[in-house]
């Protein structure tokens, strides 16, 4: 029984997360057709030289984007996580890369330190930006002697259709969202109420299927997210109830010791509506306000030190994470444990 070795050179790109779908299930196939186990190593290739392992502004975007393809792989495996190791790692820290061959080089070497043979590559893999590499790239890796291949992604049109063809789970997923709020609104469950939902639902769901909840349903991911959801309203609510009596101690207080700071950091969350939630958790709770968001960097004010020294350590960010990225996402450093804060001066 030979184990699947696998290697996947990632940079941030459109269709990075499908190129981590398709790398985790070739590692699961395979694993389960030799009855062995696999190994997926993704790494990112540093254009730089770090010659006193210092951490610069591309260390710390290549260590961010490697926590959050782990997210993604752990996530994908599920329960396949036993049969398959995911690592990560920054190559070609020594040295500068300029050239598909400096590229090559650096990949070729890890795969022969890891004993890897197959290497995976993202289509839209580009680590110099606009630059074109991934052709010129393959060919080097394939004349070392690995075997590479390309992950079969679905690349995003250049103007792409407003309408798209939907599937049934997201039909009826947009179903019965429609059908609940209905019932909510009406405040009645009775037979006039069910009815009438019912055939307003259908409508809502016939018109706007090919518009939203494009992206493909996954019954047993969107349960669990739920429930990890309703968890975090828990814990949100806990959060909300012990600012709100520290903010009561510092207002009540006789010499008002507040502290008033406006900060910066960037978060490890990777999508709108993450950010989104990320950023009204802190507005609601007592001493913190978020002032702006761009992507993932924050911007927020806080009212006392304790405000600023439980924003960084993280711990919404954290439950935000395990929301929608699961348990794996918890284990990500704080902000604080990035060191990635940077203060603003009011």
């Amino acid at each position: 029984m030979t184990e699947t070795r696998i290697l996947v050179p990632v940079s941030d790109s459109v269709t990075l997360r499908q190129t981590v779908a398709y790398a985790v299930r070739y590692a699961v196939e395979r694993s389960e057709e030799s009855g062995s186990t696999a190994s997926i190593h993704f790494v990112y290739p540093l254009s730089e030289r770090l010659t006193y392992d210092t951490e610069t502004a591309e260390t710390e975007t290549g260590r961010s984007l490697l926590d959050r393809v782990s997210v993604w792989a752990e996530e994908d495996l599920g329960e396949d996580a036993d049969t398959v190791t995911v690592e990560t790692a920054l190559i070609g820290t020594r040295q500068y890369l300029f050239s598909p061959g400096d590229y090559a080089d650096v990949i070729v070497d890890y795969a022969r330190d890891y004993d890897l043979d197959l290497a995976v590559f993202d289509p839209e893999f580009s680590p110099l930006g606009t630059t074109p590499l991934l052709p010129p790239l393959q060919a080097e890796v394939r004349r070392a002697g690995l075997e590479v291949t390309e992950a079969p992604v679905q690349r995003e049109r250049r103007s792409p259709l407003l309408v798209r063809r939907g599937t049934v789970a997201q039909f009826f997923a947009l179903f019965s969202v429609s059908f609940l709020f209905y019932l909510l609104l009406a405040g009645s469950v009775a037979t006039f109420e069910l009815a009438t939902g019912a055939i307003s639902a259908s409508i809502v769901a016939v018109a706007l299927w090919g518009v939203s909840l494009t992206t493909p349903v996954d019954p047993i991911h969107t349960g669990r997210r739920l429930v990890r959801l309703a968890l975090y309203v828990v814990y949100l609510v806990w959060e909300i109830v012990i600012a709100n009596f520290q903010i009561a101690y510092v207002v009540l207080h006789p010499s008002l010791p507040i502290d008033p700071e406006m900060v910066e950091f960037d978060a490890a969350v990777w999508s709108a509506l993450p950010v989104t939630t990320l950023a009204n958790s802190i507005t609601l709770t007592p001493g913190t306000v978020t002032v702006d968001v761009s992507q993932d960097h924050f911007t927020v004010h806080t009212l006392t030190r304790d405000a600023r020294e439980s924003l960084f350590a993280g711990s919404l960010e954290r439950a935000v994470r395990f929301v929608f990225y699961g348990r794996a996402a918890a284990r990500i450093p704080s902000p604080k444990e990035r060191a990635d804060r940077e203060e603003a001066d009011r």
